[in-house]
């Protein structure tokens, strides 16, 4: 409270003779933010919290049960007239005290109106975590002799010792981890496997029960208390879940935010640990709950705990560090206060923010939260309805009304009855209808460009793909890619230690056959007959790797240009035989081979497409236009090459039993696209990219239904 105020307040006879004091259980705690002092009210008995400013306490710490609220209000004018809360700002924080349950009031109707509050009270916590069913929690038992006991153990963790055997075993798995970063990923496939889940929850749970431990531990070791310990049901799965909010009451910033990060902290060393086990068992129930235990960990401390946009440890850390107190709600005051004081014109309205940098962060933060919530939610939607369609069309309705249909009756409440818009209601008015009705007319009347975009490949017309015959270790490259060749141009070199020494064995054996003969000759005309058929296999075994060792310098096959992608990769590496190791091609006709998804397929045959252009990867804003195309008006599932699937790196989802990365998880449509030959820049043959086809022009409101349409029919066809 700032003392902005209104000096007097018609509501004021409303209060003005009641008789009203701090609850006895009360205790204050003096804060420092960003240099000005605070003050924190804690009830112990029920646990709340309320931060006021150094102004609001002058007045509630006058407040007694033999005075009146206008004589303590009185008494503060005498004190400082300057500094004294107005009328309304006294009407503001009794009421919020009021419904925090921190009012004590002597006559005994009032108990009535005390039960009253605390059953308004419980009821809105109710109506909030059926609101937010998606994070609902159901409190349990009392830690808080537990966590006592444990106080030895508390004090060993949180020491310089147990910092730094923290960090060292952090360190240790990093560098576990990118040792087996391919076995990671590969596993990290079959994360949502059916057989896994069981193991993911169960690495759910313990990864989320030492996260909580975590904040207990710390709140404990800087003199908090814990008193619930409970179960969170987070989207509709059982976790742990503890209520460390008395660190709110610390003076230090930084031990606040220690409390806020100790979850993740043993999060990072439960997956540190779990590092360790996975990379050192096979494969078993041991195994696979280390790695889920490793994968939950990073996964949730990235993109729920350690990220500010959400009401979770990253958000009360950064509050703490920027020292802006209910950070979240003042948010939402600060883009009320710029809407009303900018937009609707009410000058009396008060900015929640003493500075300007700080009215930054609140705007800031306010618009950025809401829209990564969103995001979020709606992710965690599709995620729950692909696997639980019910369960997901459930919290899709209740988002609906939460995020839709209550804004839509608030908002023209707040509107038509809001005394804050009293003197300017009809500005409001019509600035709010007239926004919303511009904003329909230009979404659904003015046309935008339409496209949508398809992978694929860039083919020359004809081309010979290039294999080797004989496997073995790439020794030199002959030939740069790119350069033009004649049929038999040497392109590059294997080597194979192996051959060598075979060879050099099979003429040995030569050499001894023969030897033999000759004795045979001299002694013993019978066994003339084996040797002969000895040194006839022989010497075809010796003609074989003769042409296999022929066979590893790797020749054109045909007059053109020499491709080879990943020529540059290959040196020292084993090729084994027919290995597909670039592409003779005939540069002067080039065509783009893509594939377009069941989404997106109603386009081709809708006949709006107006023209077409080619982006290759690396390419930056260079572009290739495309003459003509045609597309193939029947499913196929084979793509025209292995770039375009997930195990090359390419966007298209391929099938999990197909080792060559070439069948597609669902049916596409494959689109020939020329590309005009004075735009073809040389060496475009097997590079990837994208073609991109122009639409009519259309609406943006029609443009995002349509998509919406499709991604229902894609993901639920609906």
């Amino acid at each position: 409270m700032s003392g902005a105020g209104r000096t007097f307040s018609e509501s004021w006879h409303r209060v003005a003779n009641q008789k009203v004091s701090l609850l006895s259980t009360v205790k204050v705690h003096k804060q420092m933010y960003r240099g000005q002092r605070w003050y924190v009210l804690h009830d112990p008995f029920n646990n709340h919290f309320f931060r006021i400013r150094p102004e609001a306490y002058e007045f509630v710490a006058r407040l007694r049960p033999d005075s009146t609220i206008e004589q303590v209000w009185e008494e503060c004018l005498d004190h400082d007239p300057d500094g004294a809360p107005g009328q309304d700002d006294v009407i503001q924080l009794l009421g919020q005290l009021y419904f925090s349950n921190l009012l004590y009031h002597e006559f005994p109707p009032d108990s009535a109106k005390l039960f009253e509050r605390y059953s308004k009270r419980k009821q809105k916590e109710v109506q909030s975590k059926l609101m937010s069913i998606m994070f609902f929690r159901l409190p349990l038992f009392d830690p808080e002799r537990l966590l006592k006991k444990l106080i030895p153990l508390i004090r060993m963790i949180a020491s310089p010792a147990g910092f730094i055997f923290w960090l060292v075993s952090a360190l240790f798995a990093g560098k576990v981890l990118i040792d087996h970063f391919d076995m990671a990923m590969t596993e990290a496939q079959g994360i949502l496997a059916p057989d896994n889940l069981i193991f993911l929850y169960a690495g759910l749970v313990m990864v989320k029960a030492l996260h909580e431990f975590g904040h207990a531990f710390a709140c404990k070791r800087y003199g908090g208390e814990v008193h619930t310990i409970g179960v969170m049901l987070l989207v509709f799965t059982p976790l742990p879940y503890m209520d460390a909010t008395s660190s709110w009451s610390f003076r230090s910033k930084w031990k606040r935010a220690l409390v806020g990060a100790s979850g993740m902290t043993f999060e990072i060393f439960a997956a540190s640990l779990a590092v360790f086990i996975w990379a050192c068992t096979g494969q078993g129930m041991l195994h696979s709950i280390a790695y889920n235990i490793m994968f939950i960990a990073s996964v949730s401390t990235v993109l729920f705990n350690a990220n500010p946009l959400l009401r979770y440890d990253g958000y009360y850390i950064l509050a703490d560090l920027l020292e802006i107190p209910n950070l979240h709600s003042r948010a939402r005051m600060q883009l009320r206060h710029i809407t009303e004081h900018y937009i609707f014109g009410c000058r009396d309205s008060v900015s929640p923010s003493h500075t300007l940098k700080e009215a930054s962060w609140l705007a800031a933060f306010g618009v950025l939260s809401g829209v990564y919530r969103i995001f979020v939610f709606s992710a965690i939607i599709l995620f729950v309805a692909d696997r639980f369609l019910l369960a997901g069309l459930i919290m899709a309705c209740i988002c609906i009304i939460s995020w839709v249909l209550v804004p839509l009756v608030k908002f023209p409440r707040y509107l038509f009855s809001s005394p804050r818009l009293a003197r300017n209601r009809q500005r409001a008015v019509s600035i709010s209808f007239g926004t919303l009705a511009a904003l329909l007319f230009f979404l659904s009347l003015f046309p935008f460009p339409s496209s949508f975009r398809a992978p694929g490949v860039v083919e020359a017309d004809t081309y010979v793909r290039v294999v080797n015959d004989a496997p073995g270790y790439v020794k030199n490259i002959l030939v740069p890619s790119g350069t033009a060749v004649s049929s038999g141009t040497p392109l590059m070199e294997l080597s194979n230690r192996e051959l060598d020494l075979e060879l050099a064995a099979a003429q040995a054996q030569k050499k001894e056959t023969l030897a033999l003969q000759m004795r045979a000759l001299d002694q013993s005309a019978s066994d003339l007959k084996p040797l002969r058929n000895r040194l006839v296999s022989i010497e075809k075994k010796i003609k074989d790797m003769e042409e296999r060792r022929v066979a590893l310098v790797v020749r054109a096959r045909k007059s053109g240009t020499w491709v080879s992608p990943r020529i540059h990769e290959l040196p020292g590496t084993w090729v084994t035989r027919g290995s597909d190791i670039g592409s003779i091609v005939n540069d002067a006709v080039f065509r783009f081979s893509a594939v377009v998804s069941q989404t997106e397929a109603s386009n081709l045959f809708a006949g709006s497409i107006r023209d077409a252009e080619v982006r290759l990867s690396g390419q930056g804003g260079d572009s290739l236009k495309v003459s003509k195309y045609r597309f193939i008006p029947f499913q196929q599932k084979t793509l025209p090459s292995a770039a375009l699937g997930w195990q090359s790196g390419g966007d298209v989802q391929v099938s999990a039993e197909d080792d060559t990365g070439l069948v597609a998880a669902e049916p596409f449509f494959q689109i020939y696209a020329s590309l005009k030959k004075r735009e073809v820049i040389k060496l475009l043959h097997g590079r990837s990219g994208q073609i991109r086809f122009n639409l009519e022009r259309e609406a943006l409101l029609f443009q995002w239904v349509r998509k919406f349409q499709q991604l229902l029919q894609k993901r639920y066809q609906i």
